[in-house]
């Protein structure tokens, strides 16, 4: 009886049981020295709170709202669901049916008596119950609900990824949109002194001070400038229609949400934590390991297949026919029950090798799925750097633009004056003009490189994600449109589903199957 209860319960569970790969993770970042560099504060869950701008928070509102892309990865979500109750399910009896039939049978009969006795053909009709049950003695069917449950944490992954990148996304999108707006006043303003420099030139010229070629070079270079700006307000219109495919919305209707502003300020400091937290605040580091976590899982799938596959199987029913005496009515009595039960025996040990090098893919699938985790975590290492680098060297970019910005204004009034007085050539004024359009416009697109700088470094940290805690997977509006389509139960219930939803020690353990 006790080698029947474990044989019912499960027996032994063959293949490897998943530990989390290892990868190599630096002690802490090569800019830990700098003072701005926050590496024993936590990652700010909500960073793009710190350039202190309220249409920058609503913009990153709405685009988690309405983002399509967002929302097919929610429902990405529930189809891992319903994968794992699909695979549950293989755990019990894989059969149970209920049946019946009604067929129409005659016999040869060359001689024809016997279609004067019998009278021909006859009808027989049979229905009952059957079931059969493969019960899992090495752990196929628990290894499979193994990678499926990583399948469903990977897809969570998967989904708080597009989150992360949604929003440094819009975050990005925001900040080159304020940096070009910038630029085109910048422009702009070049011109408005341009064409007072024009008129300066045409005054004197026509007063037989100077010569032709002074109102000819301001003339060219007030249009070299002119030309500058269709452009920045073609790669601002770009950049909008960018942001509205972010937010889910047609671009005739950015506008109105883009209320005049600022480049957005940032902090000079960044708190990025240390670099192992990657492996449990990233959530493509976190979806890696749970791909791999799933994979390892099926080469147990795949060897139990080698072993012999043992099952239960019984069905009762009752079957009568028409023939001779008899009638279609008999099937009520207990007499027409018919019934057969058993256990039974699977054992394919002539398979040519295909079994065995079906293990040996699902092996080379799961060492693919540690190399990409490797890589990741890698990668993730590398994004971090990279952008704490461009964000602390982007603050010293933009001091020195401003030192000379203002040197730049400052030569250009001096050179104007000194051409209004007659005490310098025009050459003097163009040659300021123009340097002091370059700074200026330099000095805008660094200005924007620090708030881009600091949205890769909270990119990298995987900064973001925490957004949709408290929120379902899909808008009620996605569970309205399936529900009506399809039975999905309590699926589309978060309440019923305790997903994991931060990355701490209680809520993501690590995996032990």
């Amino acid at each position: 009886m006790a080698l029947w209860s474990a044989l019912l319960l499960g027996g032994c569970t063959v293949g490897p049981d998943f530990v989390a790969p290892q990868a190599d993770v630096a002690p802490t970042w090569t800019q830990a020295s700098d003072p701005r560099v926050q590496a024993s504060q936590p990652v700010n869950e909500q960073w793009w709170k710190v350039f202190g701008d309220p249409l920058l928070d609503q913009l990153i509102e709405l685009a988690y709202a309405n983002n399509p892309t967002i929302e097919a990865a929610g429902v990405r979500v529930l189809q891992a669901r319903a994968a794992l109750g699909e695979t549950t399910g293989d755990y019990y009896p894989q059969e149970q049916a209920a049946k019946g039939d009604l067929t129409r049978q005659r016999s040869a009969d060359p001689t024809g008596q016997g279609e004067k006795i019998l009278g021909g053909g006859y009808n027989t009709f049979s229905f009952g119950v059957s079931t059969n049950w493969e019960i899992d003695l090495w752990g196929k069917f628990r290894r499979a609900i193994e990678s499926a449950d990583g399948d469903l944490i990977a897809s969570i992954s998967a989904y708080d990824d597009a989150v992360v990148t949604l929003v440094a996304d819009v975050a990005t999108v925001y900040v080159n949109i304020r940096v070009l707006e910038r630029r085109i006043q910048i422009a702009e303003d070049n011109v408005r002194s341009q064409r007072g420099s024009l008129g300066i030139a045409s005054s004197r010229f026509k007063n037989g001070e100077t010569s032709e070629l002074d109102v000819a070079q301001a003339l060219s270079t007030l249009a070299e400038t002119q030309a500058q700006i269709p452009q920045f307000q073609s790669d601002l219109a770009q950049a909008k229609y960018s942001l509205a495919l972010l937010l889910g919305m047609t671009p005739d209707k950015i506008d109105a949400l883009l209320t005049p502003g600022k480049i957005p300020n940032a902090p000079a400091e960044v708190a990025v934590g240390i670099p192992t937290d990657l492996l449990r605040r990233r959530p493509d580091v976190r979806e890696a390991e749970f791909n791999a976590a799933a994979q390892s899982a099926l080469i147990g799938v795949a060897e139990a297949n080698l072993y012999p596959a043992f099952s239960l199987s019984g069905t009762f029913g009752f079957a009568s026919n028409d023939r001779g005496a008899a009638s279609l009515g008999d099937i009520t009595n207990w007499s027409s029950r018919t019934y057969s039960f058993g256990p039974a025996i699977t054992f394919p040990f002539f398979n040519y090798g295909q079994l065995t090098n079906q293990v040996r893919q699902q092996d080379a699938a799961f060492q693919a799925a540690i190399l990409n985790y490797q890589f990741t975590v890698l990668q993730a290492q590398q994004e971090v750097e990279s952008g704490l680098a461009s964000f602390l060297q982007g603050q010293e970019v933009v001091e020195r633009y401003r030192r000379a910005a203002n040197a730049a204004r400052r030569t250009t009034n001096l050179s104007f004056v000194q051409y209004r007085d007659g005490a310098s050539d025009f050459t003097n004024v163009l040659n300021a003009e123009q340097s002091q359009l370059r700074v200026e416009d330099s000095l805008a697109v660094a200005e924007g490189n620090v708030p881009l700088g600091l949205i890769s470094v909270y990119r990298a940290l995987g900064g973001g994600w925490e957004l949709r805690i408290g929120k379902d997977f899909v808008s009620d509006k996605t569970k309205q449109e399936m529900g009506d389509r399809t039975d999905w139960g309590d699926l589309l219930d978060p309440a019923q589903h305790q997903e994991p939803a931060r990355p701490d020690d209680e809520l993501f353990p690590p995996i032990d199957w």
